[in-house]
């Protein structure tokens, strides 16, 4: 009997090494099968998809064989390995174990979209609705919902966002995105302000974002951000007017169709720096570091004027006298090249988007805390720049 029992017993070793050995190899052909394509394919997991769902919808498309065997592998081999969502890329000549390996560093193909300095909103928001790769959720809502959405309801959206250059994976949503490009700028304008001059006139943030915004339409030229701030910081300390065109743009919205006339500048609007003292109520654009750090560290003189020279640099003066002058040598006798600001994107760099105003009614606009007040508008004085 004790006989018997010993050879079923070494029968049955035997059996079991035979079965181990038979599935190693097995589990070994499907590691190392080519997967089933001629060209470069992507697949996608979705957020939640497991490694048994993967392999048998791989299977099932034809792409492997012997997904039993595999999923055998990753149970006992990699179970507390997470399968991250996203897209994979395959190529010919693949093996199921190098796509195993992919799957295990987490190498999804990321895409990108980039946010670009000086633009609004709106624009903004065009650029994310036509990104096909980003999870579009925002399409039907209002500004306002927009940045309820994104957990920062009442705030208004304009400026609030840094503009970089975001990489994300498919089923990234656009509030994601947003969320990011928030925080980040949050992130830089506190450490900016924390290493900010002694004497700005600011006595927030948020007003120095309004500054930053001003500077960063008002010139691309990264030499000149700190002089532009410099002759706004004097101006506002002497309770002149700001009298910069961008605001007045601004406030026009769509009704700017690329020439600014004396009328746009008598018209009553909240951004309107030709009629208001001090700064508008908002920022008008997307600012990056360079900007924010000018507005908060200003460069020291004595200028309170410029102008335009036409090839996006500037001509900076320190009286009304020189700054006529430089008007009537570099405004009123202008080159058919002329422009006020950096060429722009050519249109492989960059699609146009229409300008736009904000969509709140001016009531519903932020209001930034009184300043030093200004004095009445003086006809004879021509525009700080064009």
């Amino acid at each position: 009997m004790r006989r018997k029992f010993l050879l079923l017993l070494e029968t049955g070793l035997v059996l079991a090494g035979l079965l181990l050995g038979a599935s190693a190899w097995k589990i070994h052909s499907a590691l190392q099968q080519p997967l089933n394509i001629t060209q470069e394919e992507l697949l996608d997991v979705p957020n939640g998809t497991t490694p048994t769902g993967t392999l048998k919808r791989l299977e099932a498309d034809g792409l492997i064989r012997d997904a039993f065997w595999l999923r055998i592998y990753w149970r006992f081999n990699l179970a507390d390995q997470p399968l991250h969502s996203g897209e994979y890329r395959m190529v010919p000549g693949m093996t199921m174990e190098g796509l195993i390996g992919v799957w295990k560093r987490g190498e999804v193909v990321q895409y990108s979209v980039t946010l670009v300095e000086g633009w609004n909103f709106r624009q903004v928001r065009a650029a994310l609705a036509k990104d096909e790769k980003l999870q579009q959720t925002l399409t039907d809502l209002s500004d306002s919902q927009v940045m309820e959405r994104i957990g920062h309801s009442g705030i208004f959206p304009e400026g609030r966002f840094f503009p970089d250059t975001y990489r994300f994976v498919r089923g990234t949503s656009d509030v994601d995105l947003l969320k990011k490009a928030y925080d980040r700028l949050e992130d830089v304008l506190a450490k900016e302000w924390a290493q900010r001059s002694a004497d700005v006139p600011y006595t927030q943030p948020y007003q120095a974002l309004i500054m930053a915004s001003l500077v960063e339409k008002e010139t691309g030229v990264p030499q000149e951000r700190g002089q532009i701030a410099g002759v706004f910081v004097r101006r506002m300390r002497l309770g002149m007017l700001l009298q910069t065109d961008p605001t007045v743009i601004y406030g026009l919205g769509e009704r700017y169709t690329g020439k600014l006339t004396r009328a746009h500048l008598k018209e009553e609007n909240p951004y309107n720096t030709y009629l208001i003292p001090g700064l508008p109520p908002t920022p008008i654009a997307m600012v990056g570091r360079e900007a924010i750090h000018a507005a908060l560290n200003p460069a020291s003189g004595n200028s309170l004027y410029f102008v335009a020279r036409g090839d996006g640099s500037h001509v900076f003066s320190d009286d009304l006298e020189s700054h006529n002058n430089a008007v009537r040598e570099f405004q009123l006798k202008r080159r058919a090249d002329y422009r006020s600001s950096p060429a722009p994107a050519t249109p492989d760099e960059q699609a146009p988007i229409p300008a736009a105003s904000p969509d709140t009614a001016p009531e519903d606009v932020p209001q930034v805390p009184p300043q030093q007040p200004a004095p009445e508008p003086n006809a004879s004085e021509p525009p700080s720049s064009q």
